[in-house]
């Protein structure tokens, strides 16, 4: 994998690259590739087969299929906003439009599509595409799995040799009759056809791997065809009239209401499915690289303007109604598409088929056909969206919308359905838990929820169950309190305490504390859990993740350490250690941190230190003695602090204390030292180094963290951690990064419980193979993680002032082989490949490198996964189409994310926004 551009590139090369990273390259090249002619005769393959198979359910005439695979391909395929989707009769819209051509006959279905094609025309023009994608995938599974229950019931009586009814009840009321006169013809092609649909893509071996390329719909059909001919089955076959018999659209008939529903339902299926078939789309492109950097990212607002032109030119040449198709949309990206060339010329073949292979395509039974529609409805009912639904809570919404469309129709059955996902998020907003308990004399008053005017009558009664005079704590764990809420609490609080009762609330945002703190220790800020130490310890309200932001009461300090006792060094953010080191292992003594976390304040004769990228820090101007020798402590929302929380880049702090001078207090030129980032009191060993007891501040901070644990996050993840254990760890990524502390995958990557398998060591190394000497460990995990876990991607990732590359930097030949130096040999390779003058260097997008740390930690992520396709499992995975590799670089004082994207001619670190998670 090379390398991005180099620094030193001239501006000419610069310009290059100014269009937009979705952009098409404005690289000169055939107007049609061959990649767009392979994609299309693979696409044509699925098409044809389908859309007769879909004609065939609608009850429409068979050539209307072939109008609209055609229309779809040439038509929406240009005008559409999704180069890739390919657009033709759907399965989705076949109960709707058999529904419509029962009721108003097939002429009249036909003008309702072209009314349905004005409507999306009209919402294009009003650019609301991205308001459909508002409604829950719950409602839309839901309705996919009710319209595929439908059509595998309905087609089951032709494959058993009978005519489907009109509904489902009729079906299923019909089917004993229909199995005890079973036609052994039909049900002998029928079992063939759904016999090669399920072992097909199961082939074994090389020579199954080469037979699989052939699409298995039309292995299907074409095996069950040439099966019933040359056995000389007596079968119903297709049947395609001439064109110059083609049914056109006619004017509306029928009742004006009854019209308009109808083309609403036909609005609102295709306008969903085409638009959330675009946004799967787009993440299917996104995770193949040669075809990202040239197809743009899919413009929604077209997509529908494409759709509705489509749906009026076929509902005018008498096809089927269109939306973009999963099925064959994924085999276009799949078979290598790289512009919308591939789904016009797939249109093209579907028209030249029409014309001239009408004889061949007249061969094909029946059952053949219905096979492969009921093996496409069985497929809506996807055991992945039951479960993803069942995950996030909302299978009722599911279970009612699919059994209202299966019993009442589509149109019905969204509408239950949306009024059910409307009618759980109030029951959601409304469901407050209020409990009471006592412990030790402290009574606890839990509101687990919103808590709203509803929940009032419920709060008043558990408050008043607390006595007069009792020291009281009043958990608020929700995101929303209203204005009936916060008056009833307030009032409660004030009579409480006038009557020498002592009242603490505690909460998780920021703005949700009552009146002022209340109790001989002060109120806890409403971010934390209360303890033992919570007098001690008030945390910032944005530290449920950083969590070890706090202020250190000088009482607590003056209680755990005298004035001018020797207290040690700062703790660091990993949760109180004593003493931070330097990459190479020097111990730190002087209240700096090498990692970047906040070093000590007021400590060694007033000078503190600040952390930043691993950067030697730079140290404020030393305060002025003081008799008393304590360092004195700024608030956390001082200018000092602020100062300090600011000074991360420079490595620069501000000592708001004063150290005692030298001759005071226990040790010379020696003050009280405090870390700002962790919750501990000050004081815990002194820097002559004291034995570790529990009564340590990192030892009392791990407790005090698996409280919080226990108290706020178990509840929450104790059911999805149950179902983790039940079916074991299913990750989709393996994710190898750094083991900086700073570094937080799960809240980088916005990730929870089995989601990640997360491998860390010192530089993100991954080993050549042979190179391990006897530490197999990253090796071990690559293999478990690609071959057991079968995860689709393994992402790389470094970061900024990262400790293992000025390691590298800063070696020298000769020294001394510690472990570390073992270890970090294998970044060698790393070194070498930034110094080599052939090799363009790696970038930023927006700016070059900022030093040479930064410029080997980009160098290091290429390198690296250069020997991750080194490694066996790797390259077999890659060579199959079932991984992908990403590179990644983060950031840690900007707190920005950097992706390694390839374009034209090179790849660059291109930064992550908030805008590009809209999509």
């Amino acid at each position: 994998m090379s390398a991005c551009v180099p620094t030193r590139a001239d501006e000419p090369r610069r310009e290059e690259h100014s269009h937009e990273p979705h952009s098409p390259p404005p690289a000169r090249r055939p107007r049609l590739e061959g990649a767009d002619v392979s994609a299309s005769i693979a696409v044509f393959l699925i098409a044809l087969p389908l859309s007769l198979g879909i004609a065939l359910a609608t009850g429409a005439p068979l050539q209307a299929g072939l109008v609209a695979a055609a229309v779809g391909g040439l038509v929406a395929g240009r005008l559409g906003g999704a180069p890739l989707q390919v657009s033709g009769p759907a399965a989705g819209l076949t109960v709707v439009t058999a529904e419509l051509i029962h009721q108003y006959g097939w002429r009249t279905t036909c003008a309702i599509t072209v009314l349905a094609g004005l409507a999306q025309l009209g919402l294009g023009l009003l650019r609301v595409a991205r308001t459909a994608l508002a409604v829950s995938p719950a409602i839309v599974h839901g309705m996919l799995a009710g319209i595929g229950v439908t059509i595998a019931v309905a087609q089951l009586h032709i494959v058993l040799g009978g005519v489907p009814h009109s509904s489902v009840l009729d079906n299923l009321r019909e089917l004993p009759a229909q199995l005890a006169r079973v036609h052994p013809a039909a049900l002998s092609v029928s079992v063939l056809t759904l016999a090669l649909l399920v072992l097909w893509p199961r082939l074994p071996g090389r020579a199954g791997k080469l037979l699989r390329k052939v699409p298995t719909p039309l292995v299907a059909v074409a095996v069950a065809t040439t099966t019933a001919s040359l056995m000389g089955l007596s079968l119903p076959k297709v049947d395609l009239p001439s064109w110059s018999s083609h049914a056109l659209a006619a004017l509306p008939d029928g009742p004006v209401l009854g019209l308009v529903a109808a083309v609403l339902t036909i609005t609102l299926v295709c306008s969903v499915q085409s638009l959330l078939g675009a946004v799967a789309v787009d993440k299917l492109v996104a995770g193949r690289p040669e075809q990202s950097a040239r197809v743009g990212r899919s413009d929604l607002d077209r997509e529908l303007l494409g759709q509705g032109a489509a749906n009026v030119v076929s509902g005018a040449l008498g096809g089927l109604p269109i939306a973009g198709v999963a099925v064959r949309s994924s085999a276009n990206v799949h078979a290598g598409a790289v512009s919308r060339n591939s789904t016009m010329l797939h249109g093209v073949l579907v028209v030249v088929a029409a014309l001239l292979m009408v004889p061949i395509l007249e061969l094909i039974p029946l059952a053949a056909l219905a096979a492969l529609v009921m093996a496409v409805g069985i497929q809506m009912v996807s055991l992945h969206h039951i479960r993803t639904v069942t995950r996030h809570r909302e299978v009722l919404v599911y279970a009612v919308t699919t059994l209202a469309v299966v019993f009442f129709g589509v149109l019905e059955g969204v509408a239950l359905g949306i009024a059910m996902a409307v009618g759980v998020a109030l029951h959601r907003l409304t469901r407050t838990r209020i409990t009471h308990d006592e412990t030790e004399g402290v009574h606890h008053v839990h509101v687990r929820g919103q808590l709203t005017f509803l929940a009032v009558p419920r709060l008043s009664r558990t408050l008043h169950l607390v006595p007069q005079g009792a020291a009281a704590v009043v958990e608020l764990d929700g995101s929303f309190m209203d204005h009936a809420a916060y008056e009833s609490l307030q009032d409660w609080q004030n009579t409480h305490t006038v009557h020498g009762g002592t009242v603490e609330l505690v909460g998780r945002r920021s703005g949700v504390r009552i009146g002022e703190p209340t109790g001989p220790a002060g109120l806890q800020a409403l971010t934390g859990v209360a303890t033992e130490e919570s007098a001690d310890c008030r945390c910032h309200p944005w530290t449920p993740w950083r969590n070890h932001q706090c202020e250190i009461p000088e009482a607590a300090l003056l209680r755990d350490g005298q004035p001018g006792d020797a207290q040690g060094t700062g703790a660091d953010d990993a949760g109180g250690s004593t003493a931070p080191s330097d990459a190479d292992g020097a111990h730190r003594t002087d209240g700096t941190d090498s990692t970047g976390g906040h070093g000590g304040i007021g400590g060694h004769g007033g000078n503190g230190g600040h952390g930043g990228n691993g950067e030697p820090d730079k140290v404020s101007e030393p305060s002025r003695p003081s008799d008393g020798g304590t360092g004195t402590l700024a608030r956390p929302d001082t200018p000092q602090d602020k100062t300090a929380d600011a000074s991360e880049d420079t490595g620069t702090s501000t000592a708001t204390g004063t150290g005692a001078g030298p001759g005071t207090g226990a040790g010379p030129g020696t003050g009280a030292d405090a870390a700002t980032s962790t919750c501990a009191r000050a004081g815990a060993a002194a820097d002559t180094g004291a034995a570790t007891d529990t009564s340590r501040p990192s030892a009392r901070q791990l407790a005090r963290g698996i409280s919080a644990f226990q108290r706020n996050t178990a509840p929450l993840v104790r059911g999805e951690l149950a179902r983790l254990a039940r079916e074991g760890q299913q990750p989709s990524q393996l994710f190898l990064t750094c083991a900086d502390s700073r570094l937080v995958t799960s809240m980088i990557t916005s990730s929870g419980p089995g989601d990640l398998f997360v491998v860390r060591n010192v530089g993100n190394l991954v080993p050549l193979p042979g190179r391990e000497s006897g530490d197999d460990s990253v090796a071990a995990a690559i293999e478990y993680a690609v071959d057991v876990l079968e995860v689709r991607s393994i992402t790389v990732c470094g970061h900024s002032g990262c400790g293992a590359m000025q390691a590298l930097l800063a070696s020298e030949p000769g020294a001394a082989q510690t472990p570390l130096r073992r270890w970090l040999r294998h970044g060698e390779p790393s070194l070498e490949r930034m110094s080599e003058e052939d090799r363009p260097w790696a970038r930023l997008a927006g700016r070059a490198p900022a030093d040479a740390v930064e410029q080997l930690c980009l160098t290091n992520v290429v390198q690296q996964l250069e020997h991750l396709r080194a490694h066996e499992s790797v390259a077999r995975a890659l060579r199959a189409g079932e991984l992908e590799l990403h590179g990644m670089y983060f950031h840690v004082g900007e707190a920005q994310a950097y992706l390694l994207t390839e374009g034209h001619e090179d790849r660059v670190f291109d930064h992550v926004g908030v805008a590009d998670l809209s999509a």
